[in-house]
């Protein structure tokens, strides 16, 4: 399993916009498990997107590439001052919490 990441600093007062627009299609290609989008508290401009991918680095790139990524990214471009950090990660370890109040 994959997690891609990407941290951006928003053009203030845009992110209702960059929320409309970016985000998986609701058809998402074959592989994707989970799309989550965050914003931070501290940052109302500031907004973390990331989801999950079963399957190798190759098949998510070609995906991507066959699935019009690129103009997606490109279509929010005008919206973002900065990409903080991008990357695509593996995930090692994947833990439930227990609710301790359920006992």
């Amino acid at each position: 399993m994959l997690c891609a990441h990407t941290v951006r600093r928003l053009k203030p007062g845009s992110f209702e916009q960059f929320r409309e627009t970016f985000g998986p299609p609701d058809d998402a290609p074959e592989g994707w498990v989970r799309f989550h989008m965050l914003r931070s508290l501290s940052n109302p401009d500031e907004v973390v997107t990331f989801g999950f991918y079963d399957g190798t680095l190759e098949e998510l790139e070609r995906g991507q590439a066959e699935g019009g990524y690129d103009e997606l990214r490109q279509s929010t471009d005008a919206l973002v001052d900065e990409v903080v950090a991008n990357g695509v990660y593996e995930i090692i370890e994947n833990r439930a919490m227990q609710d301790s109040s359920a006992s």
